[in-house]
């Protein structure tokens, strides 16, 4: 397993707690917490990003 394949799990893994954190926060807390949820949701989808990005250049 080389650093490439390491990123790539590591994207599929932060893609996947991005959207599960925005769906709580969509259909679980429809309070303040929602949109905390939500924001924390996006930000762990900005950082998949990245790491997708940096695949192939590390």
């Amino acid at each position: 397993m080389n650093k490439n394949t390491i990123l790539g799990y590591a994207t599929l893994l932060m893609v996947s707690m991005g959207l599960l954190l925005i769906a709580l926060g969509a259909f679980k807390y429809d309070d303040v917490a929602g949109w905390g949820f939500g924001a924390v949701g996006v930000g762990f989808l900005a950082n998949a990003w990245v790491f997708n990005a940096l695949k192939g250049r590390v």
